[in-house]
């Protein structure tokens, strides 16, 4: 059993499209440093999800949400799900 962190991001009404490339640069630096494992938007446009891994616990997944830039600009919020996976 492995234990990977679901997050599941949605657009605020403050939403920049300018915020996107920052987020996906962050995005790649999790992949980089193998703590991304999946990642997507969702087709309606309202946002995405995204699942971290090899992350300690899920504190410091939650400290890795806070700093994406989406949460950090304000223009989406995001709530993390310990999850296990086989």
């Amino acid at each position: 059993m492995n234990i990977c962190y679901l997050v599941l991001v949605t657009r605020t009404p403050a939403f920049r499209d300018e915020v996107g490339a920052a987020h996906v640069h962050f995005l790649d630096t999790l992949r980089a440093n193998d703590q991304l494992l999946l990642t997507g938007g969702f087709t309606d446009k309202t946002g995405g999800a995204y699942v971290l891994h090899n992350i300690a616990d899920r504190a410091a997944a939650q400290a890795i949400v806070d700093a994406d830039p989406l949460m950090v600009q304000g223009s989406a919020t995001a709530t993390v799900h310990e999850w296990s996976t086989r």
